[in-house]
């Protein structure tokens, strides 16, 4: 992975020393919380509803263990013993004092690691595909071209403050693994008939208050021109976006409004200007960047290790689990292995102190010390030895990582919600626990099949909620009541779609209820081994609606008076929550 230079370590120390004097004169008086708000913000800091929240950037999704522990050591001192990882392979800690963050970010730095790009108008932290480097179907390693990006936006003066903020996913392999056509760009790097690499370029992708599917604007751009080419598609966005209306700012309403073939005809016009200027990528640059990025001492091993099969045969919980969380590698003998963060009545993506060390360690023990955040908040080891696989499972079942429910009902997506974010209607955390609960069944769960919920508390998608096979939306009612919108049809990767509303809004109690009646109609329906959005695909939303409204619904409603039941954090100096 890339390890920082001089320059790398200075600017980042010196960010972190701007940073504490702002927050003296913040907590002195010589600033007020106006004028404090777009300095925190430079440095990922929330005002969330009982807390302060910093959003830590893992670029790419890529760590170390070394940094694994950092969160952990954070978790410990600083905050009350977790961490979250979240749709933007980042990390939040949701329980700060404003005075302790000038404290953290240097004991980030320390391990090569900020909060930049994790908030504002900027662009966000480039995210990419969690197997990269390891993917048996990988065309080209995204991860050198994932770094350049990230150097090339990272304190761009012309993008420093963009209409809205702008994100940038990318990947390498046959199948998207990255979600990039839910972002404002999203690259695919590709071969073309002559084995030349290039990218194919996706643009007006987002979800949030109006969800739209990214188009293609360029088939291929050779890799020594991605750099321009996503500056001149950034700097039509930045002198064209609408600044008056925050809901109309993002690059999907620009890209909507002029139509891709005005929109791509500007682009391209721009990009005339700076296609062979000093932004273009010279092959010494992209090696310098790659040879980070090299393979590990991988070891001459044989695959499929005949003691997998002889103890996949006598233990059911470690053939689940290879089944659902071990994926197939590049190189014989090792195996990719995801952690699950989906333990049935957990919140999903929340890992503690003690589970992080622990995951830290396995890192070095079978990992060569480096892990992965997924988007679909999960962790990876990507290089595991097969012959090793038995071990890892003991252990990590010590630390409840290795629930065997990836890709399945119970490994799902869910935004923090009205708990902690002073956006949502509604929770978001309680919710998933409940339908895990509900759920919990392995046998059901295999039965099932694939399948995605993504839960959001608002309609700003921090979820994904557009993009789940099953979407819950957290709606605002009279008297302030809890109430979610239900969709189906949503999915990302190589078909991606977003999903369809299906009706009236339903109460906590009654999604359980709801998605309980959709997998009815679904095994009803399925063609022998189809898949649950194959199946929505193919009879469309028609029977799914008659059948969840054709009952009322027979629950108790929770009486709740205060549905923000999280307590608060106790401020030796004034916090003004923006929702109290």
């Amino acid at each position: 992975m890339y390890r920082y230079d001089e320059y790398d370590q200075q600017i980042v120390n010196e960010r972190v020393d701007q940073y504490r004097d702002q927050v003296r004169r913040r907590l002195s008086g010589e600033l007020t919380e106006q004028e404090f708000l777009p300095l925190r913000l430079q440095n990922g800091l929330y005002m969330q509803i009982h807390g302060y929240m910093l959003r830590i950037a893992v670029p790419y999704g890529f760590i170390s263990s070394k940094q694994m522990r950092m969160f952990a050591h954070i978790a410990r001192k600083y905050d009350r013993g977790y961490g979250h990882f979240t749709t933007r392979q980042n990390i939040q800690f949701n329980w700060l004092k404003l005075e302790d963050t000038p404290d953290i970010l240097a004991e980030l730095a320390s391990v090569e690691m900020h909060a930049i790009q994790t908030s504002g108008n900027c662009v966000r932290n480039i995210t990419s595909d969690e197997f990269a480097g390891v993917a048996q179907d990988e065309v080209v390693d995204p991860r050198p071209y994932a770094e350049i990006l990230r150097q090339w936006s990272t304190f761009h003066p012309e993008f420093a403050y963009l209409p809205r903020k702008f994100k940038i996913a990318i990947s390498g392999g046959k199948e998207d693994r990255a979600a990039i056509y839910a972002h404002d760009i999203g690259l695919s790097v590709t071969k073309n008939a002559q084995g030349e690499v290039g990218f194919r370029v996706l643009v007006g992708g987002g979800l949030g208050r109006t969800p739209i599917i990214g188009v293609e604007i360029c088939e291929f751009v050779p890799w020594q021109h991605i750099l321009t080419y996503v500056e001149s598609i950034l700097r039509i966005y930045n002198q064209y976006g609408r600044r008056d209306n925050k809901y109309k700012a993002r690059i999907k309403i620009l890209v909507k409004a002029l139509g891709i073939d005005e929109f791509k005809r500007q682009v391209e016009a721009d990009w005339a200007d700076l296609k062979e200027g000093p932004g273009t990528l010279t092959i010494e640059e992209v090696n310098r960047v790659a040879s980070f990025f090299t393979d590990p001492a991988y070891e001459t091993l044989t695959d499929h290790d005949s003691a997998l099969n002889e103890f996949k045969a006598d233990s059911r919980s470690f053939s689940n689990w290879m089944m659902r969380n071990v994926k197939p590698h590049r190189v014989p003998g090792y195996a990719i292995v995801v952690l699950s963060l989906k333990k049935p009545g957990d919140a999903p993506g929340d890992a503690t102190a003690e589970q992080m060390e622990a995951i830290a360690d396995l890192a070095d023990r079978y990992s060569f010390g480096e892990l992965r955040i997924t988007h679909k908040q999960n962790l990876v080891l990507a290089d595991v030895k097969q012959q090793d696989l038995i071990q890892l499972w003991q252990e990590a079942t010590e630390y409840e990582v290795t629930s065997p429910n990836i890709g399945l009902l119970t490994d799902m997506i869910s935004c923090p919600g009205a708990e902690f974010c002073t956006l949502a209607n509604a929770r978001s955390i309680p919710l998933a626990k409940s339908i895990a609960k509900r759920f919990e069944d392995l046998d059901f769960q295999h039965d099932i099949g694939e399948i995605s919920i993504n839960i959001s508390g608002c309609v700003n998608a921090c979820g994904q909620h557009h993009i789940g096979n099953i979407g819950i939306t957290g709606v605002e009612k009279k008297d302030h009541d809890e109430w979610y919108q239900v969709s189906l049809g949503g999915a990302e990767g190589n078909h991606s779609s977003l999903s369809k509303i299906l009706g009236p809004s339903f109460t906590f109690n009654q999604v359980p209820e709801v998605i309980d009646r959709i997998l009815q109609v679904y095994l009803r329906e399925r063609v022998e081994a189809e898949s649950f959005i194959d199946t929505v695909r193919r009879i469309g939303h028609a029977p799914f609606k008659e059948h969840v409204y054709a009952t009322d619904f027979d629950v108790e409603e929770e009486e709740v008076i205060d549905k923000h039941v999280v307590t608060s954090a106790q401020y030796s100096v004034p916090f003004y929550s923006p929702r109290f």
